[in-house]
């Protein structure tokens, strides 16, 4: 619980220092056209994205395959979508990262050992409804 308070609470403030001291340097017009940008881009990209890994979605389970990686995908689409929407330089960062698919597999790898370590120690639970 204290890890989601500070990151809703640093993360924000971290956002508006660098956009005060990117203006700065910059200019206050140029930043907003930044973000803006961003925003347009990551909309066309996580659109063209998660288009495809529907496609993908819909070839495996045509194919009578489990689509795990390609709902992985999504999940890094919406993500990183809604990251791009939110204003800021670093989570725009981060969300073009996980709209890319060379870089989701990094993000791939550490959630599959992520799952592994808290399997091996027990402390994998999953809720079910």
């Amino acid at each position: 619980m204290v890890k989601f308070l500070l990151l809703f609470t640093l993360v924000p403030l971290i956002e508006i220092w660098l956009l005060i001291e990117v203006g700065a340097i910059i200019g206050s017009v140029t930043t907003i056209l930044l973000i803006a940008s961003t925003g347009f881009v990551g909309v066309f990209l996580a659109k063209y994205q998660g288009l495809a890994v529907l496609r993908k979605m819909q070839l495996d389970m045509e194919a009578g395959i489990m689509p795990g990686d390609p709902m992985f995908d999504g999940a890094c689409i919406l993500i990183g979508g809604t990251l791009l929407l939110t204003p800021g330089l670093i989570t725009d960062l981060v969300g073009f990262s996980l709209l890319l698919p060379f870089t989701r597999i990094l993000y791939k790898a550490a959630a599959q050992k992520y799952f592994a370590r808290q399997m091996e120690n027990g402390t994998f639970q999953v809720w079910w409804r």
